[in-house]
């Protein structure tokens, strides 16, 4: 078992650089009762860096699961008014929120997808004016994970659960830099390696990308005055943080209209305690018009139902071959980890943040710019080691951005 020592770099690494918490700002923790230790940790942390409240939201896996199996229909699309208000108050009072997520990937595989999917909309309904906060960066925000039993299983299948859970701890230790002996210095220099690629790109001012891969075959406009970021972001208060503990990516946002072609996922995709593997989908005109996936299908078909804004494309996010991530070999079966191994795109809403201006324009001005509006945002992996990139440039030329999975571009300054 990682020893205490360990898991208070990593809660300290949260709170400094995650949220960048400040001295009298209120907390918002949504954690997994599994983790509660390492949670308690993270709450005594925020205590003592000044914290004027920290408010607990605890997950349960074994009682989501309770609930999908016995309640009525009602009660899963009925999200509570309590909760949204809850997190409404902590967002006016620019509160951070740091999500601490471990949740079994196989959780709701036995659940009816169509149930699973009119829970998720209810939420994703009710909460429309949280998620402005934490998509147009009002508010800092973070996500780091942890293990939970189950997951670490689901990873490592041949060990014991102990085992497991040991083998992923190492992992994820690894992976956003708390083996380290500074890890929030080793932050402060990934993230400058970040900015130094988001600003080569930028630079670029790319019209269009074009992605080839087994299985892909895709071409994307980028909107007039799109901004590439990645690594940390700066929240309105002027305050510094890193919305994803780990992130290898820059990324930007795809015009909604633009996108044509086929692309093939490289990694699963958990979605909502399901797994969906080996799909494929077809745009046209930026739109989804045709899917197929080996596992998961009727899963991917009610995501791509969610509404009108989940067929189309939301961002476009590129990692390098050999990030940490995909150098640990690992499937995680956890977005966040597996995002950060590969190129990967997101059905659904675009941040506003990803357009010059955005996050000051109406849903009607975005939408003109060709901004993607949808209740959902759920990225999947398409990027491997086959991966090749070329950006058109404003002058009809196109150059090598990746090339078999990596940089052809100097994004290091050197």
């Amino acid at each position: 078992m990682v020893n205490q020592q360990t898991q208070e770099k990593y809660a300290e690494l949260a709170l400094r650089t995650g949220v960048n918490l400040q001295k009298g700002q209120a907390l918002m923790i949504n954690a997994p009762i599994e983790g509660a230790d390492f949670t308690k940790i993270v709450v005594r942390k925020a205590y003592e860096l000044g914290a004027k409240d920290v408010h607990i939201n605890w997950v349960d896996d074994e009682l989501t699961l309770l609930k999908y199996e016995n309640s009525p229909d009602e009660v899963i699309t009925n999200y509570p008014e309590w909760k949204v208000k809850l997190h409404d108050t902590f967002a006016e009072d620019g509160a951070a929120v740091l999500n601490i997520r471990s949740t079994n990937p196989d959780l709701l595989k036995d659940i009816d997808p169509s149930r699973v999917a009119k829970a998720n909309k209810a939420a994703a309904e009710a909460m429309v004016n949280f998620r402005k906060y934490t998509m147009n960066d009002k508010i800092p925000w973070s996500i780091i994970s942890i293990p939970s039993g189950d997951w670490a299983q689901k990873i490592f299948p041949d060990k014991s659960q102990e085992d497991a859970v040991d083998s992923l701890w190492e992992a994820i230790l690894k992976i956003v830099r708390v083996d380290q002996s500074d890890p929030i210095a080793a932050w402060e220099a990934h993230n400058a390696t970040l900015k130094t690629a988001r600003e080569v790109l930028n630079d670029r001012n790319y019209k269009k990308l074009i992605f080839k891969a087994p299985g892909t075959d895709l071409e994307m406009e980028l909107p007039e005055g799109h901004i590439w970021r990645g690594g940390s972001a700066v929240a309105e208060t002027g305050v510094t943080f890193n919305p994803n503990m780990p992130t290898e990516e820059v990324f930007s946002m795809p015009h909604k209209n633009g996108v044509n072609g086929t692309v093939a996922s490289t990694k699963p995709l958990n979605y909502g305690g399901s797994l969906i593997d080996q799909f494929s989908l077809t745009f046209k005109d930026g739109k989804v018009v045709d899917f197929k996936a080996k596992q998961g299908e009727e899963v991917l078909k009610h995501l791509l139902e969610s509404d009108e804004g989940a067929r189309r494309l939301g961002e476009i996010a590129l990692v390098p071959h050999e990030s940490p991530v995909s150098q640990s070999g690992l499937i995680f079966y956890n977005t966040l980890f597996d995002e950060n191994a590969s190129c990967h795109i997101a059905l659904g809403k675009a941040y506003p943040t990803n357009l010059d201006g955005g996050s000051a324009m109406n849903l009607d001005e975005l939408d003109k710019h060709g901004v993607n509006d949808s209740l959902i945002h759920v990225d999947f992996m398409i990027g491997s080691e086959k991966m090749d990139i070329d950006g058109l440039k404003a002058d009809g030329t196109t150059e090598a951005v990746f090339r078999n999975g990596t940089w052809a571009l100097n994004v290091k300054g050197e």
